[in-house]
């Protein structure tokens, strides 16, 4: 049965090719909501190749697992199949792949898991530092303003969510620069960008030498910041936003002559000082309609033999 080596293969190949060509692209700066909905749709191409091999590869290996897969298909589709001369390969491409599968669902739960005790653990630190009001309610969302010597800004996920600004940030950030910084994290919120980290890091970390997956997770950090900004800079103008991401991270050195090691701020600012043109519309409905299609591609190949058969 060369069905399931045809979807891993595939799999392997989208895996190789989507990377590269995202990373030759020279739209996805310009356009990082389509990227970001981009390197999704390749990530779940390369799953669900796993997930449709693995399946194929048990039903050839196991009537247990055959018969009910197959329970309500012709005696044609089945025969199309060819299940019953599956080799002992298949077998271990089954367990191999289903470990695979639990060991990426057992890394999304330890994600999710520390996620929400740091997500707690912080929420208890601003309960100290910043105790609700008498009369506040304690389900509503808040805007927390925190003592602070340095300028910073963060959105803490939950419910119900946190906006959270030091007191540096008010003294430094004036007027529509304060405000494009606030846009900015309630941006990263109304996107739910904090289950796409989680999700790229539980993968990156579950297989630490598959590139694809470490690439999706430099990627996911690398362009929900330019999506926030992008939110931003549409209500209060690019060059706003631009000097407020300057004021909220110049103690850090970002910009000095020696610059620390956080070059992806400095490439956001000049990103956003000199703008490249956007897509037009139509070509990012082609991006995102092309995108939405690849997964179907394993379904195509996977149902392939049965279809055959029916015609």
């Amino acid at each position: 049965m060369m069905l399931p080596a045809a979807l891993l293969l595939l799999g392997v190949l989208t895996a190789v090719v989507g990377p590269r060509l995202l990373a030759r692209a020279d739209w996805p700066d310009r356009e990082p909501v389509v990227a970001l909905w981009v390197w999704q749709c390749v990530i779940a191409t390369v799953l669900l190749c796993c997930a449709l091999s693995m399946t194929f590869s048990a039903a050839a290996a196991s009537r247990a697992v055959g018969t009910p897969v197959f329970a309500t298909a012709p005696s044609g589709v089945v025969e199309a199949y060819a299940l019953g001369t599956a080799g002992p390969a298949a077998a271990t491409t089954a367990v191999a792949l289903a470990c695979g599968g639990l060991w990426s669902a057992v890394m999304l739960v330890r994600e999710v898991v520390r996620a929400r005790a740091r997500r707690r653990a912080r929420r208890k630190d601003l309960l100290v530092r910043a105790p609700l009001l008498p009369g506040e309610d304690p389900g509503s969302e808040r805007l927390v303003v925190l003592e602070g010597e340095h300028p910073d800004a963060w959105w803490l996920p939950g419910s119900p969510p946190r906006l959270v600004v030091t007191t540096a940030a008010l003294r430094r950030l004036r007027g529509r620069r304060l405000d494009a910084v606030l846009a900015h994290e309630r941006g990263h919120a109304r996107a739910r960008h904090d289950w796409l980290l989680h999700c790229s890091a539980a993968l990156a970390d579950g297989f630490p030498r598959v590139p694809v997956f470490a690439a999706f997770r430099d990627e996911m950090h690398r362009l929900v910041e330019l999506a926030a900004d992008d939110t931003a800079s549409r209500r209060f103008g690019r060059l706003t936003t631009a000097l407020a991401l300057v004021e909220l991270n110049e103690h850090r050195g970002v910009f000095g002559p020696c610059p620390a090691s956080q070059g992806q701020i400095r490439a956001r600012v000049h990103r956003l000082l000199t703008p490249p043109d956007r897509l037009t519309a139509g070509r990012r409905l082609r991006l995102t309609a092309v995108a939405s299609l690849v997964p179907v591609i394993p379904v195509l190949v996977a149902f392939a033999p049965g279809l055959r058969a029916l015609g």
